[in-house]
C-alpha cells in the first residue's frame, strides 16, 4: 500500500462566475421603477499552502481532480451573488510547483506560503450596473466568465542541509536514528528505507537538519530501483555524505566501486536549474566509511582510507552501532553546513517595475489566416475574448452591447485595415473555442435598427411626465386661448361680419 508520494499530477479547476441578471423594479403605483438586476459572484480560486503537518502528496495522488465552487448568480432588488469559497490545498513545505512541460510556476518554502494555481472566473454585470444616462433599462446582463483550468505536477524536495547518500543497507537509517531523535524504520535488507527520513541534528550552536535518502543503485538516475525517485530531495541539500558499508558479503561489492557508482550516479543525475541548483557532482562530499564495528569491517576501512583522502575528501570511519566516530562527524557536517551557508548569496527583494500600456496601446491585434475556405480575420486579445465569454448570444440586446464595444476599442477600423469586407469570417477567442461572425460593418453599432437608442424605454423618459407646474400652466393657457377665441367671435359679429336669427327672419 503506497504511504508516501512526493510526484503528483494535479487536475485544478477554479470555479465559474455567476451570472448576472436583467431586472426591473416593479413597486405599487410604480410599475417600471428602472433596473435592479445585481451581478453575480466571483468563483472560488484554487490555492496551494504549505502545511507544517502534511508530510505527503499522497492524498492528491487518491484524488488527483480538485473544483473550486462557483459564484453564485445575481438577483432582483440590487441583491449580489455570493462569491465562491477559495479551494485551500495544503502541500508540504518544498513542493515545487510545474507545468507539464516542465515549467517552474512556484516554489513553496515556508510555513504558510501560499500560490494560487487557478483563479475563479469574474461575476457577470447586472443591468444595474450596466445603467448609464444613455441606457436607462438595459434588457440584458453580462455572463460569469469560466474559472481556470489545468493540469499542474507537485514534486515534493526535502528541505534538508546534509543528505545520506549510498547503496542499500549501508546504514543510512541507523545513522539518522543516532544523529537525530528521528526513529526511521531498520532491517538488513534492501530498500528498507521507502521515505526519506529527516532528523534535526545539533553541534555546538549549530542546528542543520539530515536526510535520509533511499538506496542507490546502479542506473538510478535512468529510473532503475527507487534513486530516480528520491534524488530530488538531494537537490536542496548543501552537504552530500557517502555512507559507505565496510562490511558487505555481496560480491563485486567494495567500498571503492561502491563509492564511483554513486558518483557516477550523481553526475548523472541534473538537478532544475531554475531553482538555483548546483550540480550534485559540485557540492560538498563526505565520506563516512560505516560499520567499524566489525574487525573486517574497520581494517578495509583504514586501508582504503588513504586512497578515499588522496582524491580531496574528507573521510571518517563511523558505526552507528557503537556510536564510534560519530561526534566528529556531526561536528565536520556543522563546519560545511555554516560555510555553505555562509555563501548564499543574500536574495534581494525583486524591483517592482511598473511598465503602464503604451497611449496606442489597442490590446488586441488582427491577424489574417489563409484556410482551404478562404481567408479568416482572428481578433486576438484579453478584452475582446473576455467581452465574447460575457456575452449572452441569445439576446439580441446584448449582441448589439457586444458589437458596441467592439467598435469603440477599435475592432472594426483595424479589420478595415486588414482587408476585411462585409461577409468575410471573423473569429474571436481561443483556438479552441472561438465564436464566428460573418461580419458586416454597417450593424457595428446597430443602433440605426432600433426605434430609439439601445438600452432605452420611453416609459422611463422623465420628458414625457408633465409636473404640477407644466399642468398649470398649461390650463391657464387653455383657459386664455378660450377666453381669446370667444372675444375675438364678439367683436367679429359687432363689425357684422357674422348674421343673426333675427336677420334672416326680416329678410
Amino acid at each position: 500500500m503506497t504511504t508516501f508520494v512526493d510526484r503528483v499530477v494535479l487536475h485544478v479547476t477554479a470555479g465559474d462566475g455567476g451570472h448576472g441578471v436583467a431586472s426591473i423594479r416593479r413597486e405599487k403605483f410604480k410599475p417600471l421603477g428602472g433596473p435592479d438586476g445585481g451581478n453575480g459572484g466571483r468563483g472560488g480560486s484554487v490555492v496551494l499552502v504549505v502545511d507544517p503537518q502534511s508530510t505527503t502528496l499522497l492524498d492528491y495522488h487518491r484524488s488527483p481532480h480538485r473544483s473550486a465552487p462557483n459564484g453564485r448568480p445575481g438577483a432582483g432588488d440590487e441583491r449580489d451573488g455570493a462569491d465562491g469559497e477559495d479551494l485551500v490545498l495544503p502541500v508540504p513545505e518544498g513542493t515545487v510547483v510545474t507545468t507539464t512541460d516542465g515549467e517552474v510556476l512556484a516554489d513553496l518554502v515556508g510555513p504558510g506560503t501560499s500560490f494560487t494555481v487557478a483563479r475563479g472566473g469574474r461575476g457577470g454585470l447586472g443591468n444595474k450596473a450596466l445603467a448609464s444616462p444613455r441606457r436607462k433599462a438595459p434588457g440584458f446582463a453580462l455572463l460569469g466568465e469560466p474559472g481556470e483550468r489545468l493540469d499542474v505536477v507537485l514534486e515534493l524536495k526535502s528541505l534538508a542541509d546534509v543528505a545520506l547518500i549510498g547503496f542499500p543497507s549501508a546504514g543510512k537509517s541507523s545513522l539518522v536514528s543516532v544523529l537525530s531523535a528521528a526513529r526511521p524504520k531498520i532491517a538488513d535488507y534492501p530498500f528498507t528505507t521507502l521515505v526519506p527520513n529527516l532528523g534535526v541534528v545539533t553541534a555546538g550552536s549549530e542546528r542543520f537538519t539530515v536526510a535520509d535518502v533511499p538506496g542507490l543503485i546502479p542506473g538510478a538516475s535512468q529510473g532503475k530501483g527507487l534513486g530516480l525517485e528520491f534524488l530530488r530531495h538531494v537537490e536542496r541539500c548543501s552537504v552530500l555524505v557517502h555512507v559507505v558499508d565496510c562490511a558487505t558479503l555481496e560480491p563485486g561489492r567494495d567500498p571503492m566501486t561502491d563509492l564511483e557508482v554513486i558518483e557516477k550516479e550523481l553526475a548523472a543525475y541534473v538537478p532544475d536549474a531554475t531553482l538555483g541548483g548546483q550540480p550534485l557532482s559540485e557540492r560538498t562530499r563526505i565520506v563516512a566509511l560505516n560499520k567499524a564495528d566489525v574487525p573486517e569491517a574497520r581494517e578495509l576501512a583504514e586501508m582504503v582510507r588513504p586512497d578515499l583522502e588522496a582524491r580531496g575528501l574528507e573521510v571518517f570511519v563511523v558505526s552507528a552501532v557503537a556510536h564510534t566516530g560519530l561526534r566528529e562527524l556531526t561536528f565536520a557536517l556543522a563546519r560545511h553546513v555554516a560555510r555553505a551557508r555562509a555563501e548564499i548569496a543574500v536574495v534581494e527583494p525583486p524591483r517592482v517595475v511598473l511598465r503602464p500600456r503604451a497611449v496606442d496601446d489597442s490590446g488586441f491585434v488582427v491577424r489574417r489566416e489563409p484556410t482551404p475556405d478562404g481567408d479568416v480575420f482572428r481578433v486576438i486579445g484579453e478584452r475582446p475574448t473576455r467581452w465574447i465569454r460575457q456575452t449572452d448570444f441569445s439576446n439580441d440586446e446584448a449582441v448589439g452591447y457586444l458589437a458596441d464595444r467592439l467598435s469603440r476599442l477599435g475592432v472594426e477600423e483595424e479589420l478595415y485595415a486588414a482587408g476585411a469586407v462585409a461577409g468575410d469570417t471573423v473569429l474571436i477567442g481561443p483556438e479552441d473555442d472561438a465564436v464566428v461572425f460573418d461580419w458586416q460593418p454597417t450593424l457595428s453599432s446597430g443602433a440605426e435598427l432600433l426605434a430609439g437608442p439601445r438600452g432605452t424605454d420611453v416609459r422611463l423618459d422623465e420628458g414625457h411626465r408633465p409636473t404640477r407646474g407644466d399642468k398649470r400652466r398649461e390650463f391657464h393657457e387653455r383657459k386664455d386661448a378660450q377666453t381669446a377665441a370667444r372675444d375675438e367671435l364678439a367683436s367679429e359679429r359687432r363689425a357684422g361680419h357674422w348674421a343673426t336669427a333675427g336677420d334672416d327672419d326680416d329678410e
